[in-house]
C-alpha cells in the first residue's frame, strides 16, 4: 500500500449517494463492529465484486497508464492487488502458527515497510504483471489460431465475431484468486489463526481486513488512474474506517465522511495543518501503507 498517490476529489461514489459525516453516526451505526467476521466476508466480496466490474471495461490503453504508486502502471498495480487477494490461499494451507496474534492495525505497523520491503513487492508486482500479460497474448494467439479469425498483435487484444474480447488477463486472474481466497477463508473458523509475511501470528479474520483495505484503498489509486469517480463500497468503507480510527469518533470538526477519511488518512488527500492536530487530539495511530 502506497500513500504517495495521485489525489482526486472525493463525492457520492459510484454506489450513488453520499454518506454522512462521521461526526453525526458512529462508524458500526446498526451495532457491529466493523471486525465483525461476515462483515468482513461481506465487503471482501462486495470490494472484489465491484473491482473485477471496472476490469471487464479496460482496455489496453488503461493498462499501460501511469499510477500515483510510483513506479507502477495499472496494470502493474493491479497485478499487485491480485497477489493480495489471493495471499490467504497458501497462508491457510500452512499450519497454524503460535504466539499471540496482532491485529489489523498493528499489520500495518511503520516499522514493517522498510525500503528493502517495498522494492520487493514492487519488483514482485512488475514481473506479476508480466507474466499475466505474457500468458494473455499467448492463449489470444493460440485461441485466433483455432478459430481462423481474431488478431494479436504484440501487446493488442484480441476480438471473435461476437465482439467480446479473448484473454481477459488481469481481470480473470484477479476474479480466480479473490474467489479462491474467499472459499478457503469460508472453510476455517473465523479465529483460525495465520502467519503473515511479516511473521506475525493474525486471525483469519483480521488479515481478511488488511486484504479489504489494499483492495479498497488501491482502488481509489486505480480510480484516479483511469479518471473515474470511485467506485469504494459501503461495505469495504466501514470496514476501512473502523480500522483507521481503531473505532473512535472523529473530531466533529473535520466533518468527513468515510471516503474523505480513509483518502486523507492514506495520504490519497492531504491533510490541513488543523486536520492533523484535530487527529492528534484523538490519538488515531501511525499506520504505514507501503506499496
Amino acid at each position: 500500500m502506497d500513500g504517495r498517490s495521485a489525489m482526486f476529489v472525493t463525492g457520492p461514489s459510484e454506489e450513488g449517494q453520499s454518506e454522512p459525516r462521521l461526526s453525526e453516526v458512529g462508524l458500526s451505526e446498526v451495532g457491529e463492529r466493523a471486525g465483525n467476521a461476515d462483515l468482513v466476508r461481506a465487503a471482501f466480496r462486495e470490494e472484489c465484486l465491484r473491482l473485477g466490474e471496472v476490469l471487464a471495461s479496460l482496455d489496453p490503453g488503461d493498462l499501460a497508464r501511469p499510477t500515483g504508486c510510483v513506479p507502477w502502471t495499472v496494470a502493474e498495480l493491479l497485478a499487485h492487488v491480485r497477489t493480495g487477494a489471493g495471499r490467504l490461499i497458501d497462508m491457510l494451507a500452512a499450519p497454524a502458527p503460535t504466539g499471540a496474534p496482532v491485529d489489523a492495525a498493528g499489520y500495518f505497523g511503520t516499522a514493517k515497510f522498510t525500503s528493502e520491503v517495498d522494492a520487493a513487492r514492487i519488483e514482485s508486482a512488475r514481473a506479476e504483471a508480466a507474466r499475466i500479460e505474457a500468458a494473455r497474448i499467448e492463449a489470444a494467439h493460440a485461441e485466433a489460431a483455432r478459430v481462423g479469425d481474431g488478431r494479436v498483435e504484440g501487446g493488442e487484444e484480441s476480438f471473435g465475431p461476437d465482439g467480446r474480447r479473448r484473454g481477459a488477463g488481469l481481470g480473470e486472474d484477479f476474479d480466480r484468486a479473490w474467489r479462491a481466497a474467499l472459499a478457503a477463508v469460508e472453510a476455517y473458523p473465523p479465529d483460525r489463526v495465520v502467519r503473515t509475511r511479516h511473521d506475525d501470528a493474525m486471525t483469519v479474520t483480521e488479515f481478511l481486513r488488511t486484504r479489504v483495505v489494499e483492495v479498497g484503498v488501491h482502488g481509489l489509486d486505480l480510480a484516479a488512474a483511469l479518471d473515474r469517480p470511485p467506485w469504494l463500497t459501503t461495505a469495504a468503507s466501514r470496514v476501512i474506517a473502523d480500522l483507521l480510527t481503531v473505532g473512535r469518533s472523529l473530531p466533529a470538526e473535520l466533518g468527513w465522511d468515510r471516503l474523505t477519511l480513509i483518502a486523507k488518512v492514506t495520504g490519497r488527500m492531504p491533510c490541513s495543518p488543523a486536520e492533523q492536530a484535530a487527529l492528534a487530539r484523538v490519538g488515531l495511530p501511525l499506520l504505514a501503507f507501503g506499496p
